[in-house]
């Protein structure tokens, strides 16, 4: 990838583009570590390239999709303490986005460095990018995708009225004909709306919901059922229906473990903590400590 002469320069370029594509396969199939780990070499060697003067515009549209690729499969697998570095990632995605022109491109880095931001805790950013998101972004998936990630944004921010708007937005959008992508079908509609609904105080709104809103489609990756039974544990425990919560809860627990994803770990553990499960709260911090020991370096 950094050979002198470039003869095979071409060649390059498509190994790379498939080696991406391939990770994000890897990652919505629920390894999202093996997206990493093919991921990290390749924007190495292309990062190399860029800093040796040898970035022409294939070169930095590679580099551009492989940091953004590289950021939210890293958000993936960090606990909620690292997140930033998967923010980091993403917003040097941005950067080069920004630069290229490449409208398509810039919506999704958006969309993406937005999300990363909100799950590091930077909500207020977040927001001002997902807006944003949703203004540049051209097709109804992906302005749908940028929907529900400021509705996600807005209720944990405590903004019922931003919620509200981008939850219909999202659903406005569903409505116009089906959608299969992460982020955009019934089934994460449902989380999202689920979720924000607690956050934003309305509880009571949210247990309706899940009683009269059963999903008839599986999620679209593994990672997405974690989220939602986490999710579900929540709006369990504001209807006081503290077995279900366990049962739901205790799910999400063993299977964020088998996939690796420490953040979904550390949102079980707070769901159980509000809710008196010192079990489960036990069982996820001991998880995280395996997950940590993992990801330590040896």
């Amino acid at each position: 990838m950094t050979d002198n002469d470039d003869a095979d320069y071409a060649a390059m370029i498509q190994f790379g583009d498939s080696t991406i594509r391939l990770a994000e396969i890897a990652r919505q199939s629920g390894r999202a570590v093996d997206a990493v780990n093919e991921l990290w070499p390749l924007v190495t060697r292309l990062e190399a390239r860029a800093a040796e003067g040898r970035a022409d515009r294939d070169t930095m549209i590679l580099l551009g999709q492989g940091r953004a690729a590289l950021g939210v499969s890293l958000g993936t697998v960090l606990p909620e303490e690292r997140l930033t570095a998967a923010a980091r990632w993403t917003g040097k995605a941005l950067v080069i986005a920004e630069r290229l022109g490449d409208r398509t491109f810039l919506a999704h880095a958006l969309r993406m460095h937005g999300n990363e931001l909100r799950k590091a805790d930077h909500v207020g950013a977040a927001i001002a990018r997902l807006s944003r998101a949703v203004a540049v972004s051209d097709d109804r998936e992906g302005q749908g995708a940028a929907f529900a990630l400021l509705a996600r944004a807005a209720g944990e921010h405590g903004d019922p009225d931003l919620f509200d708007l981008a939850i219909n937005g999202y659903r406005e959008r569903l409505d116009d004909g089906g959608g299969r992508s992460m982020l955009f079908n019934p089934f994460t509609f449902r989380e999202i709306k689920l979720r924000g609904l607690v956050a934003t105080d309305r509880a009571g709104d949210a247990v309706q919901l899940m009683r009269t809103d059963v999903p008839d489609a599986a999620p679209i990756a593994p990672q997405w059922h974690i989220i939602e039974r986490v999710t579900a544990g929540q709006v369990l425990l504001a209807a006081r229906q503290r077995d279900g919560a366990e049962d739901a809860l205790r799910t999400a627990l063993v299977a964020a473990e088998v996939h690796r994803l420490p953040h979904q770990i550390q949102r079980t553990i707070r769901a159980a903590d509000d809710g008196g499960l010192a079990e489960i709260s036990a069982g996820g911090r001991a998880a995280v400590q395996r997950l940590n020991l993992l990801l330590s370096p040896t």
